[in-house]
């Protein structure tokens, strides 16, 4: 038992350094101790649910380790992330674990690949979705050793995870000098490929002047401060960025009251960054975060709408584009974080609103947007995205799809503290730029604020608690990457790999018992 409890403790450290700040290489051995301890059980039911019982350990304290820090914001939110993603990495492992005792190895190994990537997939798309353990993230803080993501997205790291961990155990299991070399091969290889486009890839020559605002305002005050010292610390900061710039973003809900969406051009704060911009900056616009909301005559109301007396209204995370002439165009947040902005199966979810954290009072279902949609100021188009939707790569290419040739992320993170909750959203942010080539300005209430380059590459910027602007010529690209036009094609494809092994097992197993019978 004690050899088993190691093993488990050695899996949980190598599989959670990647999201600690520390690379992902340990990843590429951090099955390793789980498919030992999955060959040392036999294949009665005993040691079916002793394997699960593992296998549950093992999982529960990678998610614990890595996303302990919601706790700060949400005390459901670990719960929750933890007990559906530790279920769908069992059904993968467990599918894998059940296929091993009673069918070639081989089947079980591309059974544990393809229902790896699966769950991973549906964890990516589905009602409850909090992607943050995709095992290709966690190569996050070493951008230059997976910049064929350009060609497959997070989950071409993920493959590269399972191969190269399924080769090593094999390695270590049969002393074998040929899977030593295919291992090493499957080690190597990605990176040299990687080192390769590095080195050699030559980033856009156009190029756009962007400014970063970090307003330092402590988020939990936020929504229930004083809104004319938020609003006067905005415009001082505007102020602040120098004559030339072509975009200023702002952070998410960086306006403290709510918008009616109406009235937007007619809101006081709106005109009056207009007209800091027109004294200061006339060739720039302004890309800043807000609540806002909207109203609906009964029978036209939306699927999220609340109902309020006889009238129906929807709350939105937005971001605004406001031009100096007091133009605005405005984006609706999509992707919405789970238990704050979104309750999935809302009669279930319903009774434990009081646990999540209070957004200034847009707890529980906020409206959604419908795609995604760019900004732009002259030939220049950047697409917002705001905070949680820099996680989803596919989705994040959809402002690539819409025309974007740099990228925005306003975000507000401090309602985790400082953790590495903040962190490592500014490091997935590394990952997109590379799928998709586009370089971006990121823009925090408390950090972390600054520029990614098209390879994935830190530029200036701000960390948490600082205050100030930041200013940088952004590169402009139009040119669409492999995964920028077919997305999440490794996990669509995963899917249909996954079926056919189950087909291929049920098949293999009516046989085998036939075989038995004669």
């Amino acid at each position: 038992m004690s050899r088993r409890l190691i093993a488990v403790l050695t899996s949980v450290l190598l599989l959670s350094l990647g999201w600690l700040g520390f690379g992902g290489f340990t990843s590429l051995a951090g099955l390793v101790p789980l498919l030992w301890i999955s060959d040392s059980f036999g294949d009665t039911r005993r040691e079916w649910w002793r394997m699960f019982g593992w296998a549950t350990l093992a999982f529960v304290l990678w998610n614990a380790a890595t996303v302990w820090w919601v706790w700060n914001a949400t005390p459901v939110g670990p719960i929750a992330a933890t007990l559906v993603s530790t279920t769908l990495n069992l059904i993968a492992f467990m599918a894998f674990h059940t296929v091993s005792k009673k069918a070639p190895r081989a089947l079980a190994y591309t059974l544990l690949v393809a229902g790896w990537i699966t769950t991973e997939y549906w964890y990516t798309w589905g009602e409850i979705s909090f992607p943050w353990l995709i095992l290709g993230n966690g190569f996050s803080e070493v951008p230059w050793a997976v910049q064929w993501y350009e060609y497959t997205g997070v989950f071409g790291g993920t493959l590269w995870v399972l191969l190269t961990n399924i080769l090593l155990y094999e390695t270590i299991k049969k002393r074998s000098r040929r899977h030593a070399v295919a291992t090493a091969v499957m080690v190597v290889v990605p990176i040299a490929i990687s080192l390769g486009i590095y080195c050699t890839y030559k980033p856009s020559t156009r190029t756009a002047k962007m400014a970063v605002v970090q307003p330092n305002v402590d988020c939990y005050d936020k929504f229930h401060s004083d809104s004319e010292w938020q609003e006067q610390n905005l415009l001082e900061l505007l102020a602040e960025v120098p004559e030339g710039v072509d975009f200023i973003a702002l952070p998410e809900t960086t306006l403290p009251d709510y918008i009616y969406e109406p009235n937007v051009e007619r809101e006081m704060i709106v005109r009056a960054i207009a007209d800091t911009l027109s004294a200061k900056n006339p060739g720039a616009v302004v890309v800043t975060g807000a609540s806002t909301w909207r109203d609906y005559r009964a029978g036209h109301q939306s699927a999220t709408a609340r109902k309020r007396g006889n009238e129906y209204y929807d709350i939105f995370n937005s971001a605004l584009e406001i031009t100096p002439a007091g133009e605005v165009d405005i984006y609706h947040k999509s992707r919405l974080v789970i238990g704050v902005e979104k309750m999935p199966l809302p009669w279930v979810f319903k009774m434990l609103e009081f646990l999540v954290i209070d957004l200034g009072g847009t707890v529980g279902q906020l409206g959604v947007g419908t795609h995604p949609k760019c900004f732009d100021n002259g030939d220049a188009k950047v697409g917002p995205a705001i905070c949680y939707e820099a996680v989803y790569g596919d989705f994040y290419g959809g402002f690539a799809r819409e025309g974007a040739n740099a990228m925005m992320v306003i975000s507000n993170d401090g309602w985790w503290g400082n953790t590495p909750g903040h962190k490592r959203l500014f490091a997935f942010c590394r990952l997109r730029a590379i799928e998709h080539r586009r370089a971006i300005a990121r823009s925090a209430n408390t950090g972390i604020s600054g520029f990614i380059s098209e390879r994935g590459d830190d530029g200036e910027r701000m960390e948490w608690e600082e205050r100030g602007v930041l200013t940088a010529d952004v590169t402009l690209n139009s040119q669409k990457t492999f995964y920028t036009r077919y997305g999440d094609y490794i996990g669509r494809l995963a899917r249909y790999v996954a079926l056919l092994c189950l087909l291929y097992f049920m098949a293999y197993r009516i046989r085998r018992k036939n075989y038995l019978v004669k």
